[in-house]
């Protein structure tokens, strides 16, 4: 049963090209799992379902059992004529709410048990009460059972971009599909169409009806959206070719660079001539579309040596703000480390640096650009010269590593300990010859490199050979040495000494290295704690744990405001007057970036202090980009809510609130022109009919001048000592007698609120909750004080409503299902909420034992002896 791997090009469908996953090795006994094939489209309309049915043909007319499992055709006769002469499985039925839906039949299909099943909307979401909630967990299904299944879906269900699609189109997708699920395709085909071509179907009426095309194309089908749209398709689908070609090239071995896209590896140190090599990557990536930069530091194997943290946190920014990736990774051999990622990641371009050894160190031995170049093979190496190239690199200045206590203690036991001990063996008269004098002095050597470090052994090692030649060597009280081997022993002990001596200050230094870096990681892991909890105070918290590991006075942020600094957060002693040009000599200044720098007011931190400092302002520098994105997106979604209830309030302006004046408008033409000819019985009704539209106009227009006025915070509630039992029956006194049950005690405690607020509420969620009971079973309004509250409860028996649906129904404009039952706008429970939350209250919905829902509306009780609220505010 073979698969078609030819593009799919119709004028209905979008050009399609895809990718074919190599098949993995056939493992003895495993039972044949089916191949999935996808067609992926940019949007809807490209011709998916098209070009699948199309599949579909073809496959049947060469004699493969293909079934239908489900086609949505959505009206579009193009895509409703390949249907014919093709098996169709029935669909099976699911009632939900009332409502009959229809799903693929997966037992039917695996009952039929075909070659290849066609299923389309991969990414659809399965109606309540199926035995599985996706439809690609129904393909999965079919899969294990060996059926080839052919489907579809769009880019914008992809899980991976649904919050990019978003950011695009301003629409969220509720139903997505697992990136994965697709990625492990067989075959995926990208159903492709230009947005002016797709625009013209769309307009020609081949996509949606047309009552509602021109609403498409002025909204989600704009051109720009199209684009977008269209390049994450195709990028996608790139990414999924990389991935195969990379499957392809492990499982034949191949080891060399294929340059299917270009790919430059920039290796950077830390040092000062990085940015100048990531900068003239970018310029060589800026002049071929598509081209990535990839930056690499190569980390040392012994975790100790290595450029300071800060530098690397900059170069990082640097790096991903002109669209490259960070990388590092661990090895000690660096130009095998680098041509190994390069190799990996099928780079054809390496960029280095100009080496900075000296002319010795490079006769000596090939540097790491001379290496890489003779081991690139097919890669290219570029090597760019730079402003540190001139200045050859010295070896860093020794630092000691112990205190100056047990410095001056190894000076002083050089001093004495080599003229003690002639003097102690001379007293002795030498037992044992010289062997043992000089093992004697080799013991002492080490004993000063053990207390003063590697100086003082030195001087006690050539002190020590020294005596050890005057006194004890033959001819004794001579600078000859008669015997050949003794002059050899007395050059031994000195190089053994010595030997000994360094291994013993490296070890030193190693320790103290180790335990910096160990201190530096448990205040960066505090820190980095810190930023990930977020919170309004993290710049500061920071500030002080910086303070307090320095034993700074106090650490100041500065950040730059045009040609002046100025201050910002602060950790300790304040008012340090601390600016960037400051000459205070107890405030030092660390340099963050161009426009942020931290002051530490306090003694001089040492380099390694500095070096934290510098990491805690790349932390600092973080949070604060957090913090100004955070603000940027709740301001850019705080204006599409807006945007979206204007375009809601539009609606409703012009249905929701045309059908109660149209009903006026008719009721009073008719008693004015035609009223001494209509029966008093009719006058009646038609008055009754213009009084209950008048009232309904009525409570439309409050219920949007008051979500108006909650959505700009101009709501403030006039709180007065409240009896529960008067307010609820104002609440329902719109509802018709026998309407509603209460059962409110008059014993009930007195509650601060806002009487006319906490009213209006109670009626918004009472009217909610008739208009969705069942004849004869009338919601009941309950109310009891539990714990420190007073909870009031409006429970009906109606349809309810789903979990992952209560908190919406609380958003403006929401009529959920908008059955025809439903009117209004759909505002009544956001004011609801609203004006319960203004009284300082919470207002949720719950499940009512027995099917329905019941509205929970929760209001602190006063504290015993609390004096009663001063109701001279006023309600806006």
């Amino acid at each position: 049963m073979g698969t078609e791997d030819d593009a799919v090009g119709t004028e209905d469908a979008g050009g399609a090209t895809g990718t074919t996953r190599p098949p993995g090795p056939a493992r003895p006994g495993d039972r044949r799992r089916g191949r999935l094939r996808v067609y992926l489209g940019a949007a809807p309309g490209v011709g998916k379902t098209y070009a699948m049915l199309d599949e579909g043909r073809r496959r049947r007319d060469r004699g493969v059992d293909l079934v239908v499992g489900l086609v949505e055709t959505h009206g579009r006769q193009h895509t409703a004529a390949l249907l014919g002469g093709m098996e169709v499985v029935p669909r099976r039925t699911v009632r939900h709410r009332g409502t009959e839906v229809t799903e693929l039949d997966v037992d039917a299909v695996l009952a039929r048990a075909p070659g290849v099943a066609l299923v389309d909307e991969l990414a659809h979401t399965n109606a309540p009460g199926s035995e599985r909630a996706k439809r690609w967990q129904d393909v999965e299904e079919l899969l294990r059972a060996g059926i080839d299944v052919v489907t579809t879906v769009n880019v914008q269900h992809l899980e991976s971009l649904n919050d990019v699609v978003e950011s695009i189109t301003g629409v969220r997708q509720q139903e997505t599909v697992p990136d994965q699920v697709v990625r492990h395709a067989d075959q995926i085909e990208l159903v492709d169409m230009s947005p002016e071509a797709l625009r013209r179907r769309l307009a020609h009426g081949n996509v949606y009806q047309a009552d509602t095309v021109d609403a498409a194309l002025a909204s989600y089908f704009r051109v720009g959206n199209l684009t977008a749209l269209r390049e994450l398709a195709l990028l996608w689908t790139a990414d999924r070719v990389e991935d195969t070609l990379e499957t392809y090239r492990h499982q034949h071995g191949i080891r060399d660079s294929w340059p299917t896209r270009e790919r430059i590896v920039v290796a950077v140190t830390g040092g000062p001539e990085s940015e100048t090599l990531v900068r003239r990557a970018a310029r060589i990536a800026q002049r071929t579309s598509g081209t990535e930069v990839l930056a690499l530091h190569v980390l040392r194997g012994d975790g100790l040596a290595g450029v300071a943290p800060e530098a690397l946190a900059g170069l990082r920014t640097l790096v991903e703000s002109l669209g490259g990736t960070w990388h590092a990774v661990l090895g000690d051999d660096v130009a095998e480390a680098v041509l190994d990622f390069a190799r990996g990641v099928n780079a054809t371009q390496v960029v280095l640096g100009v080496t900075r050894r000296t002319r010795l160190a490079a006769v000596l031995s090939p540097g790491i650009g001379s290496r890489v170049v003779h081991g690139s093979g097919d890669i290219d190496v570029l090597i760019v010269t730079h402003e540190g190239a001139s200045h050859r690199r010295r070896p860093p200045p020794r630092r000691g590593a112990l205190s100056r206590r047990r410095l001056a203690g190894g000076w002083v036991l050089a001093a004495l300990g080599p003229g003690l001990l002639s003097l102690a063996v001379r007293a002795a008269d030498g037992p044992g010859g010289l062997s043992l004098v000089l093992m004697l002095f080799l013991a002492l050597t080490v004993g000063v490199a053990l207390v003063g470090g590697l100086a003082p052994a030195l001087a006690a090692a050539l002190v020590g050979g020294l005596l050890s030649n005057y006194l004890f060597a033959p001819p004794v009280g001579t600078w000859t040495i008669a015997e050949p081997q003794n002059a050899l022993a007395i050059v031994v002990l000195v190089a053994v000494a010595v030997a000994v001596s360094a291994v013993v200050d490296l070890a030193a230094r190693r320790t103290l290295e180790a335990a910096r870096s160990r201190a530096e990681a448990g205040a960066l892991t505090t820190i980095a704690g810190t930023v990930l909890r977020g919170g309004d105070d993290a710049v500061p918290v920071m500030l002080e744990q910086l303070r307090e590991s320095l034993q700074l006075r106090g650490v100041t942020l500065l950040r730059r405001d045009g040609d002046t600094w100025r201050e910002g957060a602060s950790a300790g002693t304040a008012g340090t007057d601390a600016t960037a040009g400051t000459d205070a000599a107890d405030v030092h200044t660390v340099h963050v970036s161009d426009d942020l720098a931290l002051a530490l007011a306090g003694p001089a931190p040492s380099p390694q202090g500095y070096r934290l400092a510098g990491a805690v302002g790349q932390h600092v520098q973080a949070a604060l980009e957090r913090d100004r994105l955070g603000t940027e997106a709740r301001a850019t979604r705080q204006e599409r809510e807006r945007g979206a209830m204007r375009t809601a309030l539009l609606a409703a302006v012009s249905h929701d609130l045309r059908t109660p004046l149209a009903s006026i408008k008719a009721g009073v033409t008719a008693l004015r022109t035609s009223g001494e000819m209509i029966p008093p019985t009719e006058q009646a009704e038609l008055l009754a009919d213009v009084d209950h539209e008048a009232d309904r106009l009525q409570l439309l227009i409050d219920n949007l001048l008051d979500m108006s006025r909650l959505d700009i915070g101009a709501v403030a509630p006039r709180r007065e000592r409240v009896a529960l039992d008067e307010l609820v029956p104002r609440a329902v006194d719109a509802v018709p007698d026998g309407g509603v049950v209460i059962d409110v005690p008059e014993t009930l405690p007195l509650v601060d609120a806002d009487a006319g607020l906490l009213e209006r509420a109670l009626a918004n969620v009472v009217e909610n909750a008739v208009r969705y009971s069942p004849p004869g079973s009338p919601p009941t309004v309950q109310a009891q004080c539990v714990g420190p509250d007073l909870v009031v409860r409006v429970v009906d028996r109606g349809p309810g409503v789903p979990d992952d649906r209560k908190a919406q129904m609380f958003g403006a404009f929401q009529r959920l299902g908008d059955t025809p039952q439903g009117h209004g706008v759909g505002l009544g429970l956001a004011v609801a909420r609203g004006f319960v939350e203004a009284n300082g209250g919470t207002l949720d919905a719950e499940d009512t034992p027995g099917g329905g829902l019941t509205m929970v509306l929760t209001l602190p009780l006063p504290q015993a002896g609390e004096p009663a609220p001063d109701p001279s505010g006023a309600t806006t």
